[in-house]
This record gives C-alpha cells, structure tokens and sequence, in this order.
C-alpha cells in the first residue's frame, strides 16, 4: 500500500479522533444533565480546560519538537522521568486506557445485556493489538479511516437530538456556580496529560511536510492549523453534547454515568436506531486507546527497557494491565483518578507557563521546590 500523505486537516481530524474519549464523552452529557439552564457557563469552563488548555499544551511541545522528554527535563532528569511515569500510567493502563474500555463495555450492555467485563476487555485489548502494531500507520489510519465515520455519527446523535426531537423544558440550574463546576469537570477529560504525548505523533507525521517546504516556520503554521480544526471539531462536539444532555436531562435522570451515552442514544434515536450509538462509542473509545496505547508501549521499549524487548512485548505488557484495570469498572476508576487529577493539572499548568516562557524569553528552567510550591497554591486554591 502506498503511503498516504499527512495534511494539517488529516491531522486536525487525528488530533480530535485522538483526544475524544471516555472522558469527552461522559463529561459534557454530565454538565448537561446537572447544569441545565446554566449551560453556557458551564460549557464555556469545559471549553477552556478540556480543549483551550490541552491544545496550549501541545503547540508548547511542539516548541520542544515534539520530545516530550526534553519538556519535561525542565524539572530535571529524575523528576522528569518520574513525572513521565505516573503521567503515561494515568492516561495509559491504570486510568485513559481501562477506562475507554469499560465506558464501551457499559454503553454497549443496553443492547447487549449477556456480555460479560473480562471477556469484552480481553477482546478489546486484542482489537487494539492489532491496530497498534503498525505504529508507523496509526496517524495515518486514524486521520483518513476512523475519524471521518466517528464525526458522522456523532452529528447524527447531536443533529437529531437538537432539531428532530421533542425536548424538555430547560429549566434554571441547581449549581452554584455553572463555570467553574464545567471548569473542574474538564480536568476528568485528562487531556492536558494526553496532549504531551500525543504531540510526538503529531510532531513526526507533519514534520516530513513541512520539512520540504519551509522549515520551522512552515511546521509550527501546520501544527497550528491542524490544531485549530481538531480544537473547533472537539468545542462543537462539547456544545452539542450539553445542550442535547440539557434538552433530556428529567429523562436521564439516575442513569449510572458510563450508561448516559447509550441512553441519550435510546432516547433520542430509538431502541434499534441505537446501533449509531454503538458504532460512535466503538470508534471513539478504539481512536483514543491506540493512540495512548502506542505512546505508552513506545515509552516502555524505548526508556524503561532501552530497546531491549520488542515493540510487540511492551504492546502486550500494557495490554494486559489495562485488561486487569478494566475490572474496576468506569466509575470505580474514574473515583481512583479523580483526586489525582485535581492535584496533577495545577503542577501540569505551572510547567507549561514556565516552559512557554523559556522558548519566548529564555526564563531559566523551574527549579523542584519553586514548580511544587506553585503547584500547591494552585491546587489549595482549587480546592477552596
């Protein structure tokens, strides 16, 4: 097979496949579903932490050429390779992973009620094998194959959600303060923490266009589109979500939150209409976690096992931790991350600003105590 050629729209289109997940799914339809009449200003703090920040994040790695070692080395070598480790763990086989694949599983077993967790997550990770085998393809496939039949489903579900069905009447919400409840519901998208390594398979793809035409200038300018379309696809999809959430939210109404999708999905499209469903959940959770899982199997050959082992066995290793996570189930995990979550973004945001200021300015690099005391003023500030 020829090699298909990587453009900042095929790109763009990578970027939102890969950073849609479990998180963005589940999270807009929550927002929705408690906010209500305050759906504007919870949507807006979403929009800021689960796509603004993240997409911050990448184009200030793309400074550092897409090595997200050399980013975090900022900090030091030790730190920074302490810091990669619990970070690739969260989004890997101890959180992003397990957690694409129970939210499939859950949306799946409203259809499906005879399945069982551990042969589905068995046959997940297997699926995800053989899709991330190939990593050289990954970008390519996910950019031309996957995302364009994952946004035509998900504008089926909005589209018919918002103009060819009979909402509820949205009523004024009961949460005190709408943005900054959206704003912390962001962190639990965790894309902050993919957006640094994602960068590396963004990075390479677009720098052997760029490279032949114009260098540096031409690479930053086709990070930068592509950024722009994957941000404006995922902010559309984020609206959508909360407003169709908000138009149903009686109905939705002590539903388990990894079975809102197939709910809204039965709701909004019917009982047998539900296989749209089925199929934009599939493609979304199956994006993401090739992605994260060829970061992570990257990772784990290239530095921990310095190359070592083969790609296969490292794919295999994070594999099966990710099938043993995925017994805790969705919300089981999602209450394991979310404390963590709440302390790592502040330190996370800290060293994105100092890092910026060091390509622009020069700002000498963030010593440990000075990076870990800003990071607790910000997390105690959250927290208050």
């Amino acid at each position: 097979m020829s090699q298909i050629k990587s453009t900042p729209l095929s790109t763009g289109l990578a970027m939102f496949s890969m950073f849609f997940g479990a998180g963005n799914i589940t999270f807009p339809l929550i927002i929705g579903q408690n906010v209500e009449g305050g759906i504007v200003l919870a949507l807006l703090g979403l929009i800021l932490t689960a796509v603004v920040i993240p997409f911050t994040g990448l184009m200030s790695i793309t400074l550092f050429e897409g090595n997200y070692t050399s980013f975090f080395n900022r900090i030091g070598k030790i730190p920074a390779l302490i810091v990669i480790l619990v970070l690739l763990s969260i989004i890997g086989p101890f959180g992003g992973i397990p957690r694409l694949v129970t939210l499939t599983f859950s949306t799946l077993k409203v259809y499906f009620t005879g399945m069982h967790l551990l042969t589905f997550s068995l046959i997940s990770c297997c699926l995800i094998f053989l899709f991330s085998w190939k990593k050289s393809r990954t970008l390519d496939l996910i950019g031309y194959v996957l995302s364009p039949l994952l946004v035509l489903s998900l504008l089926f579900i909005i589209v018919k959600g918002l103009f060819f069905s009979t909402p509820e009447t949205i009523e004024g919400t009961h949460i005190a303060h709408p943005f900054l409840y959206g704003l912390r519901e962001g962190y639990n998208t965790m894309d902050l923490i993919a957006a640094f390594f994602f960068s590396s398979l963004v990075y390479g793809r677009l720098q052997q266009q760029a490279g032949k035409k114009g260098g540096a200038s031409a690479l930053l300018a086709s990070v930068f589109k592509a950024s722009l379309i994957g941000a404006s696809l995922l902010s559309l999809v984020y609206i959508g979500f909360g407003y169709v959430a908000a138009n149903f939210s009686h109905a939705l109404s002590g539903t388990p939150i990894d079975q809102l999708v197939g709910k809204l999905g039965h709701i909004v499209l019917g009982h047998h209409a539900g296989l749209i469903v089925c199929m934009s959940i599939v493609l979304t959770c199956l994006t993401t976690a090739i992605a994260l899982t060829v970061v992570c199997a990257d990772f784990l050959q290239q530095q921990v096992f310095k190359e070592k082992i083969k790609y296969e066995y490292s794919l295999v290793m994070i594999l099966g931790l990710t099938a043993l996570t995925s017994s805790l189930e969705f919300t089981g995990i999602v209450k394991m991350l979310s404390p963590v979550l709440q302390v790592i973004y502040p330190s996370l945001l800290v060293l994105c600003l100092f890092n910026i200021l060091h390509k622009v300015f020069a700002v000498k690099p963030i010593k440990v105590p000075v990076f870990t005391a800003m990071t607790l003023v910000l997390y105690f500030q959250h927290v208050a």
